[in-house]
Protein backbone atom coordinates (compact mmCIF):
# COMPACT_ATOMS: atom_id res chain seq x y z
CA UNK A 1 0.00 0.00 0.00
CA UNK A 2 1.34 3.48 -0.45
CA UNK A 3 1.42 6.24 2.31
CA UNK A 4 -0.45 8.63 -0.16
CA UNK A 5 -4.32 7.01 0.02
CA UNK A 6 -6.62 7.04 -2.87
CA UNK A 7 -9.22 8.94 -0.69
CA UNK A 8 -9.25 10.96 2.44
CA UNK A 9 -11.67 12.11 4.16
CA UNK A 10 -10.41 15.06 6.09
CA UNK A 11 -13.05 16.16 8.98
CA UNK A 12 -15.75 16.17 6.96
CA UNK A 13 -19.40 16.45 8.27
CA UNK A 14 -22.97 16.64 7.13
CA UNK A 15 -25.86 18.27 8.96
CA UNK A 16 -28.96 18.41 8.24
CA UNK A 17 -30.12 22.07 8.63
CA UNK A 18 -33.86 21.32 8.53
CA UNK A 19 -34.02 19.07 11.47
CA UNK A 20 -30.97 20.75 13.22
CA UNK A 21 -29.27 17.36 13.24
CA UNK A 22 -25.41 16.35 12.60
CA UNK A 23 -25.54 13.34 10.69
CA UNK A 24 -22.07 12.29 10.11
CA UNK A 25 -20.04 13.51 13.40
CA UNK A 26 -15.93 15.21 12.27
CA UNK A 27 -14.63 12.41 10.04
CA UNK A 28 -11.15 11.83 9.24
CA UNK A 29 -10.57 8.33 7.67
CA UNK A 30 -7.90 7.24 4.86
CA UNK A 31 -9.02 4.45 2.23
CA UNK A 32 -5.55 3.32 0.45
CA UNK A 33 -4.65 0.93 -2.23
CA UNK A 34 -5.33 -2.85 -1.19
CA UNK A 35 -7.55 -2.37 1.38
CA UNK A 36 -10.85 -3.82 1.91
CA UNK A 37 -13.05 -2.21 4.13
CA UNK A 38 -16.25 -2.93 5.96
CA UNK A 39 -18.51 -0.61 7.39
CA UNK A 40 -21.25 -2.17 9.80
CA UNK A 41 -23.70 -0.50 12.37
CA UNK A 42 -27.57 0.07 12.96
CA UNK A 43 -29.63 1.66 10.68
CA UNK A 44 -30.10 5.45 10.61
CA UNK A 45 -26.46 5.66 12.06
CA UNK A 46 -25.00 7.16 9.47
CA UNK A 47 -23.59 4.55 7.01
CA UNK A 48 -24.71 5.53 3.78
CA UNK A 49 -24.44 9.56 5.07
CA UNK A 50 -20.57 8.58 4.83
CA UNK A 51 -20.37 6.62 1.92
CA UNK A 52 -22.38 9.41 -0.14
CA UNK A 53 -19.97 11.74 1.29
CA UNK A 54 -16.96 10.20 0.18
CA UNK A 55 -18.63 9.97 -3.51
CA UNK A 56 -19.18 13.43 -3.60
CA UNK A 57 -22.83 12.71 -4.27
CA UNK A 58 -24.23 15.27 -1.56
CA UNK A 59 -22.23 18.08 -0.30
CA UNK A 60 -20.38 18.20 3.21
CA UNK A 61 -20.77 21.21 5.85
CA UNK A 62 -16.99 20.82 6.69
CA UNK A 63 -13.89 19.32 6.09
CA UNK A 64 -12.84 18.10 2.48
CA UNK A 65 -12.18 15.16 0.67
CA UNK A 66 -8.65 14.36 -0.88
CA UNK A 67 -7.91 12.24 -4.01
CA UNK A 68 -4.50 11.15 -4.61
CA UNK A 69 -3.46 14.25 -1.52
CA UNK A 70 -5.39 16.57 -3.80
CA UNK A 71 -8.31 18.47 -3.23
CA UNK A 72 -10.97 17.57 -5.79
CA UNK A 73 -12.33 21.08 -6.90
CA UNK A 74 -15.46 21.28 -8.56
CA UNK A 75 -14.71 20.87 -11.97
CA UNK A 76 -12.97 17.66 -11.32
CA UNK A 77 -15.71 16.03 -9.59
CA UNK A 78 -16.68 14.27 -12.77
CA UNK A 79 -13.10 12.45 -13.16
CA UNK A 80 -13.07 11.57 -9.28
CA UNK A 81 -16.27 9.77 -9.86
CA UNK A 82 -14.93 7.73 -12.99
CA UNK A 83 -12.16 6.60 -10.32
CA UNK A 84 -14.44 6.15 -7.09
CA UNK A 85 -17.69 4.91 -8.21
CA UNK A 86 -20.66 4.36 -5.80
CA UNK A 87 -23.09 1.52 -5.87
CA UNK A 88 -26.38 1.95 -4.24
CA UNK A 89 -28.20 -0.29 -2.75
CA UNK A 90 -31.33 0.19 -5.51
CA UNK A 91 -29.89 0.14 -9.00
CA UNK A 92 -30.99 2.84 -11.48
CA UNK A 93 -31.32 1.49 -15.06
CA UNK A 94 -32.61 2.79 -18.42
CA UNK A 95 -35.32 1.17 -20.81
CA UNK A 96 -33.85 -1.10 -22.81
CA UNK A 97 -31.73 -4.19 -22.87
CA UNK A 98 -28.80 -4.62 -20.30
CA UNK A 99 -26.30 -3.99 -23.37
CA UNK A 100 -28.16 -0.41 -23.55
CA UNK A 101 -27.66 0.40 -19.96
CA UNK A 102 -23.96 -0.89 -20.03
CA UNK A 103 -23.43 1.14 -23.29
CA UNK A 104 -24.94 4.23 -21.76
CA UNK A 105 -21.85 5.80 -19.77
CA UNK A 106 -19.96 5.92 -23.37
CA UNK A 107 -21.94 8.51 -24.51
CA UNK A 108 -21.19 10.75 -21.41
CA UNK A 109 -18.76 13.05 -21.67
CA UNK A 110 -16.48 11.44 -18.81
CA UNK A 111 -15.64 8.69 -21.08
CA UNK A 112 -15.13 9.79 -24.42
CA UNK A 113 -12.08 8.65 -24.30
CA UNK A 114 -13.01 5.05 -24.47
CA UNK A 115 -15.37 2.92 -26.26
CA UNK A 116 -17.69 0.19 -25.16
CA UNK A 117 -16.30 -3.57 -25.00
CA UNK A 118 -18.76 -6.30 -25.45
CA UNK A 119 -16.40 -9.10 -25.24
CA UNK A 120 -15.42 -7.63 -21.76
CA UNK A 121 -18.86 -7.26 -20.78
CA UNK A 122 -20.05 -10.51 -21.69
CA UNK A 123 -17.13 -11.56 -19.75
CA UNK A 124 -18.40 -9.93 -16.39
CA UNK A 125 -21.41 -11.64 -16.97
CA UNK A 126 -19.90 -15.29 -17.49
CA UNK A 127 -18.15 -14.22 -13.72
CA UNK A 128 -21.38 -13.44 -12.43
CA UNK A 129 -22.73 -16.46 -13.75
CA UNK A 130 -24.87 -15.54 -16.36
CA UNK A 131 -24.26 -16.39 -20.52
CA UNK A 132 -23.50 -13.94 -23.15
CA UNK A 133 -27.34 -14.26 -23.48
CA UNK A 134 -27.62 -11.84 -20.25
CA UNK A 135 -26.89 -8.59 -21.90
CA UNK A 136 -29.91 -8.80 -24.67
CA UNK A 137 -32.54 -9.34 -21.96
CA UNK A 138 -34.48 -6.43 -21.22
CA UNK A 139 -33.89 -4.06 -18.09
CA UNK A 140 -37.90 -3.92 -17.45
CA UNK A 141 -37.36 -7.99 -17.10
CA UNK A 142 -34.52 -8.14 -14.69
CA UNK A 143 -35.18 -9.50 -11.22
CA UNK A 144 -33.52 -7.85 -8.32
CA UNK A 145 -30.43 -9.47 -8.35
CA UNK A 146 -29.92 -9.13 -12.23
CA UNK A 147 -30.61 -5.91 -12.83
CA UNK A 148 -27.68 -5.41 -9.55
CA UNK A 149 -25.44 -7.29 -11.40
CA UNK A 150 -25.86 -5.42 -14.19
CA UNK A 151 -25.52 -2.25 -12.20
CA UNK A 152 -22.46 -3.98 -11.29
CA UNK A 153 -21.16 -4.86 -14.57
CA UNK A 154 -22.06 -1.28 -15.94
CA UNK A 155 -19.30 0.44 -13.25
CA UNK A 156 -16.32 -2.26 -13.27
CA UNK A 157 -16.10 -2.44 -17.33
CA UNK A 158 -14.77 1.39 -16.45
CA UNK A 159 -11.81 0.20 -14.69
CA UNK A 160 -12.71 2.27 -11.09
CA UNK A 161 -9.75 2.79 -8.48
CA UNK A 162 -12.48 2.73 -5.84
CA UNK A 163 -15.48 0.81 -5.41
CA UNK A 164 -17.84 2.21 -2.69
CA UNK A 165 -20.81 -0.54 -2.14
CA UNK A 166 -23.75 0.74 0.00
CA UNK A 167 -25.35 -2.53 0.53
CA UNK A 168 -26.04 -3.75 -2.62
CA UNK A 169 -27.02 -7.19 -2.01
CA UNK A 170 -29.85 -5.90 0.83
CA UNK A 171 -32.81 -8.30 -0.04
CA UNK A 172 -31.56 -10.10 -2.49
CA UNK A 173 -31.62 -14.11 -2.80
CA UNK A 174 -28.32 -15.77 -1.77
CA UNK A 175 -27.64 -16.69 -5.03
CA UNK A 176 -27.58 -13.28 -6.83
CA UNK A 177 -25.50 -12.39 -3.41
CA UNK A 178 -22.70 -14.76 -4.09
CA UNK A 179 -22.62 -13.63 -7.77
CA UNK A 180 -22.35 -9.99 -6.31
CA UNK A 181 -19.86 -10.64 -4.12
CA UNK A 182 -17.84 -13.09 -6.68
CA UNK A 183 -17.86 -9.78 -9.22
CA UNK A 184 -16.22 -7.52 -6.71
CA UNK A 185 -13.76 -10.40 -5.47
CA UNK A 186 -12.23 -10.66 -8.72
CA UNK A 187 -12.09 -7.24 -9.60
CA UNK A 188 -9.89 -6.70 -6.59
CA UNK A 189 -7.76 -9.66 -6.90
CA UNK A 190 -7.08 -8.72 -10.99
CA UNK A 191 -4.79 -5.77 -9.27
CA UNK A 192 -4.88 -5.39 -5.21
CA UNK A 193 -2.20 -2.65 -5.38
CA UNK A 194 -4.71 -0.45 -8.05
CA UNK A 195 -7.82 -1.36 -6.17
CA UNK A 196 -9.59 -0.52 -2.48
CA UNK A 197 -13.29 -0.97 -1.60
CA UNK A 198 -15.57 0.33 0.99
CA UNK A 199 -18.83 -2.29 1.60
CA UNK A 200 -21.50 -1.23 3.46
CA UNK A 201 -23.63 -3.94 4.80
CA UNK A 202 -25.68 -4.66 7.76
CA UNK A 203 -24.50 -8.59 7.48
CA UNK A 204 -21.23 -9.41 10.13
CA UNK A 205 -20.55 -12.35 8.09
CA UNK A 206 -20.63 -10.52 5.06
CA UNK A 207 -18.54 -7.93 6.26
CA UNK A 208 -15.93 -10.44 7.90
CA UNK A 209 -16.25 -12.12 3.80
CA UNK A 210 -15.39 -8.43 1.67
CA UNK A 211 -13.15 -6.79 4.14
CA UNK A 212 -9.96 -6.90 5.97
CA UNK A 213 -10.66 -3.74 8.00
CA UNK A 214 -13.77 -3.24 10.00
CA UNK A 215 -15.23 0.05 11.08
CA UNK A 216 -18.58 0.15 13.01
CA UNK A 217 -20.94 3.78 12.87
CA UNK A 218 -23.01 4.35 16.05
CA UNK A 219 -24.64 8.13 15.92
CA UNK A 220 -22.75 9.64 12.92
CA UNK A 221 -19.50 8.63 14.61
CA UNK A 222 -17.11 6.45 12.47
CA UNK A 223 -14.74 4.29 15.23
CA UNK A 224 -12.40 1.14 14.21
CA UNK A 225 -14.19 -2.27 15.18
CA UNK A 226 -11.38 -3.10 17.48
CA UNK A 227 -11.57 -0.13 19.54
CA UNK A 228 -15.52 -0.55 20.22
CA UNK A 229 -14.60 -4.10 21.46
CA UNK A 230 -11.57 -2.20 23.63
CA UNK A 231 -13.99 0.25 24.93
CA UNK A 232 -16.85 -2.17 25.58
CA UNK A 233 -14.79 -4.99 27.31
CA UNK A 234 -13.28 -2.08 29.72
CA UNK A 235 -16.98 -0.91 30.45
CA UNK A 236 -17.97 -4.43 31.62
CA UNK A 237 -15.11 -5.26 33.27
CA UNK A 238 -15.48 -1.91 35.32
CA UNK A 239 -19.16 -3.44 36.00
CA UNK A 240 -18.07 -6.41 37.21
CA UNK A 241 -17.79 -7.35 41.23
CA UNK A 242 -14.31 -6.55 42.65
CA UNK A 243 -12.84 -8.94 44.83
CA UNK A 244 -12.33 -7.72 48.29
CA UNK A 245 -9.10 -6.53 49.94
CA UNK A 246 -7.46 -8.85 52.08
Amino acid sequence: MTDVPFVLADGIVRRDAQRGQTLLQPTTFALRAGERVAVTGPSGSGKSVFLRALALLDPIDAGRILWHGAPVERAAIPRYRRGVAYIRQRPALIDGSVEDNLRYPFELRAYRDVRFDRVRAAGLAIQAGRGEDFLGKRASELSGGEAQIAALIRVLQLAPEVLLLDEPTASLDPASTRAIEALVRAWFDAAPERHASMWVSHDMEQAARMSKRHLTMCAGVLAEETAVRRDADRHAAADLPREPRS
